[in-house]
């Protein structure tokens, strides 16, 4: 494999409960991780499950998973380019593990970023794009499009979009997000980037 691509679903805010895959927070990233899969043949596509449903506070339990998903990554396939794509909880721990070495790009959509400042381990180099609805409930757009604008001034390649009248769970115009995902990483992809090259 060329690359990989790390898919991290949502959760609450706090809870200890087990992560399954039947939860909808999962369920909600399979169309995501099944298109990628189709359009990149040469990238292991990989959606982790988390061990708890929660973010819990300090402890940011799913931190801890996807910095452990990361190693399983490199000691699988080596030192290939990974992008992150994570919705809401998910969104939020992409942005904290986007200080990996081998972390390339950040799909985070409708993300959980409370503070405004959860883009400040992206490095300058990396690409991001940013997705939120602009009728979300759950997670506040306006503090995603100050984050982006953030990463921006500090030379990080953002990009942030604006689903009009969509809310959390992307439900409005699922193929629109499907394709925004989709087009984005394929263009993060190692033989799309030789191609341009050349």
């Amino acid at each position: 494999m060329k690359a990989a691509v790390l898919v991290l679903h949502g959760g609450k805010v706090t809870s200890h409960d087990p992560a399954t895959r039947w939860q909808l927070s999962s369920v909600r990233m399979w169309p995501f991780t099944w298109s990628l899969r189709r359009a990149l043949t040469d990238t292991a596509v990989l959606q982790l499950q988390y061990r708890y449903r929660g973010w819990n506070g300090a402890e940011e339990s799913p931190v801890r998973d996807a910095r452990w998903a990361l190693a399983q990554i490199r000691d699988r396939f080596g030192d290939v380019p990974v992008t992150l794509v994570g919705h809401s909880m998910g969104g939020r721990t992409a942005a904290a593990v986007a200080d990996d070495p081998n972390v390339v790009a950040v799909v985070a959509l409708a993300p959980w970023w409370p503070s405004g400042n959860e883009t400040k381990a992206m490095r300058a180099e990396q690409s991001v794009l940013v997705v939120h609805g602009s009728a979300d409930r759950w997670t506040d757009p306006a503090l995603s499009k100050a984050a982006t604008d953030a990463a921006l001034v500090r030379g990080v390649r953002a990009r942030y979009v604006s689903m009009k009248r969509a809310g959390h769970f992307m439900l409005r115009s699922p193929w629109t997000w499907s394709k925004l995902v989709r087009d984005f990483v394929v263009d993060q992809s190692p033989s799309t980037c030789a191609t341009k090259t050349r």
